[in-house]
């Protein structure tokens, strides 16, 4: 419970801490945002790591402080796209083994909304679930299992990656210094959560009442 506080209170004020991080160690900051990203897109046990709100921080701060827009959306674009081919190639080595077995580090119910997810939007999802908590960790891993021919994974990747990378970038550089924006970042940051949560809730709502009158 206290790690949920903790990992609550960081996102809420992510704008200070990554502020902090900007002042303190200059151009690295571009480094910690490459690694988060990636991490948070290539690896199946991190989906808990900040996305969304992250993006629109640094954006935000790129605004005001040494960071560079352009080079954040270069750099984390291709954290993006990296992290997802990373997850790929994870799902595909392993296969379905992953379902034959107990992965305490792996959430089975997040594999199998990923893969409701999947059935209903098909290749579609690699885009979709970018703007996807905790999904976007997933699909790439679900794509490798089911095999997905590579070079039509790469091509939804890269588009989604730009998309994903450039909305928020570019919309915390040119919205999050707005005086109301910024009087009120916290709430913005659980805005932009709790909209990005929608998709999936309506999708998990639907799947509900399918499951009923089935």
């Amino acid at each position: 419970m206290e790690l949920l506080k903790l990992a609550f209170e960081y996102i809420l004020h992510i704008d200070r801490h990554l502020g902090v991080v900007v002042q303190d160690y200059g151009l690295l900051a571009y480094g910690v945002l490459f690694l988060i990203i990636f991490l948070e897109t290539g690896l199946v046990v991190t989906p808990f790591l900040p996305g969304d709100s992250l993006l629109f921080a640094a954006g935000a701060l790129a605004a005001t402080t040494s960071l560079d827009p352009v080079w954040l959306f270069l750099l984390l674009t291709a954290a993006a796209i990296l992290g997802d081919t990373a997850n790929y190639w994870a799902g595909y080595k392993i296969g379905g083994r992953v379902f034959e077995k107990d992965r305490p580090l792996i959430n089975e119910e997040y594999l199998k909304r990923t893969q409701g997810f999947y059935e209903k939007h098909g290749k579609k999802t690699i885009i979709l679930a970018r703007f996807v908590p905790i999904i976007r960790t997933f699909a790439p891993f679900i794509a490798g299992v089911g095999k997905m021919e590579y070079k039509t994974f790469l091509s939804y990747n890269i588009i989604g990656g730009i998309a994903w990378i450039g909305l928020f970038i570019f919309g915390g550089y040119f919205f999050g210094n707005i005086p109301i924006i910024k009087d009120n970042f916290g709430l913005v940051v659980i805005a932009i959560i709790m909209i990005s949560v929608v998709p999936a809730v309506i999708e998990l709502w639907k799947h509900h009442g399918r499951s009923k009158i089935d």
